[in-house]
Order: C-alpha cells, then sequence, then structure tokens
C-alpha cells in the first residue's frame, strides 16, 4: 500500500553524517584544548582514554565487516563529547571504561549509528557518575559550582538570588584579567546600551579549580559553536529554542533557588555553567538520538529546556542540563510513535 505525505516533515541537514560528526569533533577538541591549558594537558590525556575506549571497541565490532564504521568520525566524536562532560581532575581509566560503555551498550547493542535511543556520550557520563559516584564526586570537589551548592545546602542566599554574590562571599569569582576586560567592554560596548557588566562573568568563559572540561574550556567551546553553526551542520533554531525556554524559566523563577525574588533570575549565569552550552549545541542537535520532524523536534526541546531548569534549579543538580538530555532521549521514542501516527498513518492513502 502506497502511503503519500502532503508535507515533508523530516529534519534535513546540509552536512553528511561523515562531515558533521568531524565538526563537532573539532568544536569539543577546542573546548578540551583549552581546558589542558590550565590543568597540565591532564584534560588531553582523559580524552585519549576515552578515544582509546570508543575506536578500540568501534573495531571490535567491526572486524568481520567490509566497512569500517570508524571512518565516520562517530566514536572519536562520542570520544570528545565524552570528554568534555567529564570533569578535569576524573582518573583516565575511568574515561576509558565510559568509551568501551558507549559504544558497546549505547550504541551497536541498539543497532549502530541512528539506531540508538540515546546519546552515547551522554549516556556513558551517566554511567561514570552513577557507577563511580565517589571518584566522580572528589574529581570536582573544590570547583566554584559545587561550593556553590555547599552554600545552598548551609543556608547561604542572597537577597537579590544572584549567585555571584555568593561566589564573592567564597572568594570567587575575580581575576586581574576579568577586572580589565569587564572595564574595557563597560566603556566601550556597554557605554552605547547604557548598561554594564558585573565582574565575574567573564571568569566563566574560563573558570579556575576542577571542574567539568565543558565548563573549563567554554570560550574555545563557543567558538566551536560557530564553526558548526556556520557549517550548517545543525538547525540552528534547535540551541536557540531550547536556550531561550530554559532562559525564560531561569528568569522567572531562577532566583528563588538563592533567596531572591521572582523575575530576578541570573540568565547569564545559567547559560554560562553547567555544561549547557555543551547540551545545547552538542548534544540536543544530534539527529541519530532526536524526533525525526520539526515539530517532533520542538517539543523535544522544549521538554528538554523545562527538565533542564526544573533538575538545575529545584533540584539543585549543578549538572541537570545534561540529565535533561538524557530524560528527553527517553521521551523520543513516544514523540516518534507520535510522529508515525501524525505523518503517516493518519494520512495514509485508501
Amino acid at each position: 500500500m502506497d502511503i503519500s505525505l502532503f508535507q515533508k516533515p523530516q529534519v534535513n541537514l546540509a552536512r553528511s553524517t561523515h562531515g558533521r560528526m568531524w565538526l563537532v569533533s573539532i568544536c569539543a577538541f577546542l573546548g578540551i584544548f583549552q581546558s589542558s591549558l590550565g590543568d597540565g594537558f591532564y584534560s588531553l590525556f582523559i580524552a585519549l582514554a576515552a578515544a582509546a575506549g570508543t575506536l578500540g571497541t568501534e573495531l571490535l565490532f567491526n572486524l568481520k565487516a567490509r566497512y569500517y564504521s570508524i571512518k565516520d568520525g562517530s566514536a572519536l566524536a562520542s570520544a570528545l563529547i565524552l570528554t568534555l562532560l567529564l570533569p578535569n581532575q576524573l582518573n583516565p581509566v575511568f574515561a576509558f571504561l565510559g568509551g568501551v560503555f558507549a559504544m558497546a551498550v549505547f550504541k551497536h547493542s541498539f543497532g549502530g549509528l541512528g539506531s540508538n535511543w540515546i546519546n552515547p556520550a551522554a549516556g556513558a557520563w551517566l554511567f561514570i557518575r552513577s557507577a563511580w559516584p565517589g571518584p566522580f564526586n572528589r574529581s570536582i570537589g573544590g570547583g566554584y559550582l559545587t561550593q556553590l551548592a555547599s552554600s545552598l545546602e548551609g543556608g547561604l542566599q542572597d537577597p537579590q538570588g544572584l549567585p555571584m554574590a555568593l561566589f564573592k562571599i567564597n572568594g570567587w569569582p575575580g581575576s586581574s584579567l576579568d577586572t580589565i576586560l569587564s572595564t574595557f567592554f563597560n566603556d566601550t560596548v556597554f557605554a552605547f546600551t547604557g548598561t554594564s557588566l558585573p565582574q565575574g562573568y567573564l571568569t566563566l568563559l574560563s573558570p579556575p579549580g576542577p571542574g567539568i572540561i565543558a565548563d573549563r574550556g567554554l570560550f574555545f567551546l563557543l567558538l566551536g559553536t560557530i564553526l558548526i553553526v556556520s557549517s550548517q551542520s545543525l538547525r540552528f533554531w534547535l540551541p536557540v529554542v531550547f536556550i531561550f525556554v530554559y532562559g525564560f524559566l531561569v528568569r522567572i523563577f531562577g532566583a528563588l533557588s538563592f533567596g531572591g525574588p521572582l523575575w530576578e533570575g541570573d540568565v547569564l549565569f545559567a547559560l554560562l555553567s553547567g555544561g549547557v552550552i555543551a547540551a545545547a549545541f552538542v548534544l540536543i542537535a544530534d539527529p541519530a538520538t532526536g524526533p525525526k520532524s520539526v515539530p517532533g523536534y520542538a517539543v523535544f526541546v522544549i521538554l528538554t529546556a523545562v527538565f533542564a531548569f526544573l533538575f538545575r534549579y529545584p533540584g539543585r543538580d549543578p549538572y541537570g542540563a545534561v540529565t535533561a538530555v538524557l530524560a528527553g532521549n527517553a521521551l523520543t521514542p513516544l514523540i516518534r510513535r507520535m510522529e508515525n501516527f501524525l505523518y503517516y498513518e493518519k494520512r495514509r492513502g485508501p
């Protein structure tokens, strides 16, 4: 029986899977490289361990195949994305095990690239965090988000609901470079708008101390996202919708978690920390683990943004944005069933 469609709802991209994977790999590597500059290149060792796990496992699954899927770059991209999500002080052995788990369980056990329901890198991140919570938490201990969570648990609050105020109580952020750059932008760019950039936010582009590599390499990672978007390797509206919904919720309710009022949430802090940029431009935009239609992807992105806010603010998970992507992936099969009904079964001809 022929199936006719009144429109083409599928999400189509200008570049091939091969091209997208290598561009994503470049973007992720930029963030990893920036992080490595501040930790004696330890972040690079974590990346190498993760790559050894993914590439080695990929080769084992393709020993008898004529086409080696390692050529499409998906295994390397998964390794580098996983590295972005890991703490920069984590033992590389865990990165290797996560890489193996990503390929063996989340990719090949579901039939390979395009058949998996969950992003392999995000799934491996959850595996490491759940299987070895002690080493994972110790490796981010002392980081600025960990300090913030400890301050909130201790009852420390700010009447304006600003997380930066709590950081300053703990002696962070603040660097001479941040002061110089903030003053420069306030005297030039922001002077024309009548606004000013408070000190500390530029430090979020390269924060000191332990943390996930995506946060520590945020400045270079942002440069990488420009490369991805300009090359049409993803639908630009996906991260835009996510950032808008997530930022809108943070603006309304975000200050409540820090003792402030409604409509005073710190959106800039919410976007520049907690792996939000990596989630928005890398994880959410992965076409292999998302819906296949524009309306379906819109539902997926909006739900993920809502989950990101709920997990990170009321739930107080510093890296709730990554967990939100996993929750969105879990709902993808249901969204695809809805897509199948709306675009195929409902419109099937006689």
